[in-house]
């Protein structure tokens, strides 16, 4: 078997094998450091003599008994500090065993609950997500976020200590609006991905498609979940756009521009496929509604033949809502080109203070002010907006654009 089939393998199987042997004996932190010996041991001796009749078992059980090690171990110290030991190893629990499959395949959904418990802030509900889910070493989430190494390792160490300070038993049914709160974590690490907030690169690819990887696993798990499937169909329907949306220099195309014949059809044609099924059943919810404008984007031939009435209408749907002046800001985008510029200009002007230091906003206005032909204030606009920027490509693409329209 190669090297990338055993890799693969094993990142679909860490979070079975970090569920199974959390749901068996707790110890979240330490099962994690278990789990990523057993991956490292089979990453090393499975290409060398072959792949085991049962992979997840396998991993299961070194796993186990690596935590079997990791708590006698901790139980020698505290013996030696005369601190009382409550913890119980592996063999002494009562519970099934960690390999028996059960007959609700939900340990990596929980696994997924657990990472995004309600203490953490979305910063380390990101990073354990990633490390305890996704299968990323402590080193590719640092380089993913621009952060030092070191500066990772100590938040996901301090977001494994408030779990279980927090004594939550692995297993027990979420509170509501729990998956809330996963969907909106795995939505923040399709976005960065997919639209940088800062450094060098406008798209890491790897992140956005680790996202869809992890919302296909929500939603193998939880099919009939209208928001779920709205999410999958939403990063989908986005992502299809991702070989079309930069240049060769790595500067951003505006979506009116990019050759639409290198969008992914396939992805289209699955997103719009889950849309369909989500969109019938139950209440709408806001992934749905933003997968939606994002079919009648991706359906569309061009930039002039796009239905903006209809998308106008979809957002106006979104923002009752929520009320994120982000969405706000992408509504009076689409009423300037559903009713003209001027009108997408007193839309926006509604936003008040709400963002005035995001670029986004000085961008939008540029552009609305570009279409009304206000050459001197789009100018005005893009250069405010470059300066705002947080990653090169769009502080060239915005300067850019100034500099055109001071040549025309």
């Amino acid at each position: 078997m190669p090297d990338s089939g055993v890799e693969d393998l094993l990142r679909e199987l860490s979070p079975q094998v970090l569920g199974a042997v959390v749901r068996r004996y707790g110890h979240f932190d330490l099962a994690e450091d278990a789990t990523q010996e057993a991956l490292l041991a089979a990453a090393t001796q499975w290409p060398a003599e072959g792949r085991p009749d049962d992979p997840r078992a396998w991993l299961i059980t070194v796993a186990s008994r690596r935590l079997t090690d990791l708590l006698r171990a901790e139980q020698a110290r505290r013996r030696r500090e005369d601190t009382v030991v409550h913890r119980t190893l592996p063999e002494e629990h009562l519970a099934p065993a960690a390999d028996r499959r059960a007959a609700d395949p939900d340990d990596t959904l929980v696994l997924l609950f657990l990472c995004c418990h309600p203490s953490l802030s979305p910063a380390s509900q990101i990073a354990l997500t990633l490390r305890a889910v996704g299968g990323l070493t402590t080193a590719e989430i640092a380089r993913a976020f621009l952060v030092p190494e070191a500066t990772m390792t100590r938040r996901i160490s301090r977001a494994k200590a408030i779990i279980k300070a927090s004594g939550v038993p692995f297993g027990t049914p979420p509170e509501a609006g729990r998956l809330d709160a996963v969907l909106h974590v795995l939505y923040l690490i399709f976005t960065e991905g997919y639209a940088s907030t800062s450094g060098p690169d406008l798209v890491r690819s790897d992140l956005s498609a680790e996202a869809i990887r992890l919302t296909r696993i929500v939603h193998r798990l939880l099919p009939a979940d209208g928001e779920v499937t709205g999410l999958l169909a939403l990063m989908l329907l986005t992502d299809a756009r991702r070989p079309a949306r930069t240049g060769p220099d790595g500067a951003p195309i505006p979506m009116s521009e990019q050759d639409r014949g290198r969008w992914n059809t396939e992805y289209v044609g699955e997103g719009i496929a889950l849309l369909s099924e989500a969109l019938p059943h139950g209440p709408t919810g806001q992934y749905q509604i933003q997968a939606a404008i994002a079919a009648l984007h991706d359906e569309a031939p061009s930039a002039e033949e796009t239905d903006w009435p209809q998308i106008e209408a979809l957002y106006e749907l979104l923002l009752r809502l929520s009320d994120n002046p982000v969405v706000a800001l992408n509504h009076a985008v689409v009423v300037g080109m559903a009713r003209g510029p001027r009108e997408g200009l007193a839309a926006l002007e509604e936003l008040g203070d709400r963002i005035p230091g995001d670029h986004r906003f000085h961008a939008a206005r540029a552009h609305l002010l570009e279409m009304a032909e206000d050459t001197a204030g789009a100018i005005e606009s893009y250069v405010d907006a470059a300066g705002r920027a947080t990653t090169l490509p769009h502080r060239r693409y915005l300067h850019a654009r100034a500099e055109r329209l001071r040549g025309s």
